[in-house]
């Protein structure tokens, strides 16, 4: 059964590890990666990565990309949304501590960021476009 408008933003905004997609135009299947994202309902998508990375080339190139998130238990439910970069611009530290905060324990993120080499990473933003969900808990 698809999840209402507010469910799947809620869903979303959980903090899940995404599947993203992005067309390679060379005649191979599209390129999927695991990422961190950020996510609040009704805003836009933000996922970081390395700026030299072949992800980072492909999505500037094809200026779009899908995302998949998913839950396994107790009930199979996901989300899916595609859509435009509609900004993209060297990673702030604001960026990079907001996103760790989602997927990390608290006690883990400031060496974390510390750790982290800023002057590599890229934050890409997409605004969803087309989104597909399911709750197939929700049959019968």
């Amino acid at each position: 059964m698809p999840l209402s408008v507010a469910a799947r933003e809620a869903f979303l905004a959980e903090p899940h590890i995404a599947s993203l997609a992005v067309e390679t135009g060379d005649g191979r299947a599209p390129l999927i990666v695991p990422v961190w994202y950020d996510y609040v309902p009704g805003g836009e998508i933000r996922f970081l990565t390395d700026g030299g990375s072949r992800k980072a080339k492909l999505i500037a190139k094809a200026t779009r990309f899908s995302m998949l998130v998913q839950r396994v238990s107790p009930t199979y439910r996901y989300v899916s949304v595609e859509g435009p970069v509609v900004r993209s611009g060297p990673t702030t530290l604001e960026d990079l501590t907001r996103i760790s905060c989602r997927y990390l324990p608290p006690d883990a993120v400031e060496g974390y960021v510390q750790g982290s080499d800023l002057h590599v990473l890229m934050t890409f933003r997409m605004r969803p476009e087309h989104w597909l969900s399911a709750d197939l808990g929700a049959l019968g």
